[in-house]
């Protein structure tokens, strides 16, 4: 409950109205590009390979005549549309930008960097955590539509290179009863899970208290809360927009 307290006293802290504008889109568009941009790469790779990974298992494991052969093509959309271009790309994306906010605003704190802020007057919370939670939840919606577009080239690849499913089966099989909703379902997941891994990160770096040892702790504990708070609000999530 005492860090609930100091988690929301924080956020009223960082929801406030920035002093200087210019210094806030400037540190924004800084985050868009160390938090988002510098993770496509990341993206990409383990996205294709995730969807080439769905795409066999799938094949391997529907073996039924009684199911149609584009199910394989259905059912691999179907897992990345609704889990893993929101939810495991998040849990993912915790461990890369979540232990990177905690260790920065962390090492600041340990340097006494944020209280020459606060002892200057400024907002230190607003300063430093704002920008990077408007800066994730801009750039969220990208690495979730880039992960989709690549999970299913890489499941395409499987068809294309390989005889376990042909090309106009799996191809088929994407098309098929395709629900827009989906989409907008996994951004809308995507856009909650940026907030909870840029807040609950930086929540453990402000607050950390010691040397550097103390700043991997807090790496380790934000990545570690942020995951289960994304595995939580998966739940809730998935109650409320697919009922």
């Amino acid at each position: 409950m005492r860090d609930l307290g100091l988690y929301c006293t924080l956020m009223g802290k960082v929801l406030s109205v920035p002093d200087r504008w210019r210094e806030f889109f400037k540190r924004t568009i800084n985050e868009i590009y160390k938090l988002g941009i510098d993770s496509i790469p990341l993206v990409i790779i383990i996205s294709v390979f995730i969807g080439a990974v769905i795409t066999i298992q799938m094949q391997l494991n529907i073996t039924s005549p009684l199911l149609p052969a584009y199910a394989v093509g259905l059912t691999t959309r179907e897992i990345i549309l609704l889990e893993f271009s929101s939810s495991i790309l998040c849990l993912i994306l915790a461990g890369k930008v979540g232990s990177n906010i905690a260790s920065e605003i962390g090492t600041m704190r340990v340097t006494e960097q944020i209280d020459a802020l606060d002892i200057m007057g400024v907002n230190s919370a607003n300063f430093l955590i704002l920008p990077k939670v408007i800066g994730f939840l801009l750039i969220i919606p990208v690495l979730v539509i880039l992960s989709m577009g690549t999970s299913i080239m890489g499941g395409y690849a499987i068809a294309y290179f390989t005889d376990m499913i042909s090309v106009s089966k799996f191809t088929y099989g994407l098309q098929a009863f395709f629900n827009p909703w989906y989409v907008w379902y996994s951004l809308i997941k995507g856009l909650v899970f940026s907030v909870i891994i840029t807040s609950t990160s930086s929540f453990f770096g402000y607050y950390v208290k010691g040397g550097a040892l103390e700043v991997g702790k807090a790496s380790t504990r934000a990545v570690v809360n942020s995951s289960i708070l994304i595995l939580f609000f998966d739940v809730i999530l998935t109650k409320l927009l697919l009922q």
